[in-house]
């Protein structure tokens, strides 16, 4: 599992976007992570999927409401990672009105949650390779918090526990 002090491997994520922006179309498009996050101070939380109950009532919701907190704290961007595609997480980021206050991402194939070693298996309940749940501050690339949920928890990734540590 990465550490604090690990510099974040490069993996590619993927983005639904609602609206085309110089250099991106309309819908998914595809990032590097080393180039989203060179020069910049990024909040990352990760959860184990879309329109599931403690993600959609709980989690994002959370950062939306500390939003301007966690900005006011330098941070330039604030994502959400799930072993999702791009067309799910851009239709949860809708149903949940993120607006481009959070970037949704899409791991679909869990490429960066592999690298990372934040993968767990829920082959068995009928839901495949998913991400644990967890936040990092992450500077430059480099993670400087990790805060990884035990099975089944949510006290440590939540936005007012990450507000704290910025």
């Amino acid at each position: 599992m990465i550490a604090v002090g690990q510099k974040l491997p490069n993996a590619t994520l993927y983005e639904f976007l609602n609206e085309p922006t110089e250099g991106c179309s309309l819908g998914p498009n595809a990032f590097e992570v080393e180039k989203l996050v060179a020069g910049k101070k990024i909040v990352i939380f990760a959860l184990p999927g879309a329109f599931t109950p403690t993600c959609s009532a709980q989690h994002v919701p959370g950062y939306l409401e500390h939003f301007d907190a966690i900005k006011a704290k330098g941070v330039d961007e604030i994502w959400c990672i799930s072993v999702n595609d791009p067309f799910v997480m851009g239709a949860w980021g809708r149903d949940l009105h993120v607006g481009n206050k959070i970037r949704m991402f899409g791991d679909g194939s869990a490429e960066f949650t592999k690298k990372i070693g934040m993968e767990f298996d829920l082959i068995s309940r009928g839901l495949g390779v998913r991400s644990q749940r967890y936040a990092m501050i992450v500077e430059d690339g480099v993670v400087k918090t990790l805060d990884l949920e035990a099975p089944g928890k949510f006290e440590v990734s939540d936005a007012a526990s990450v507000l704290k540590k910025l």
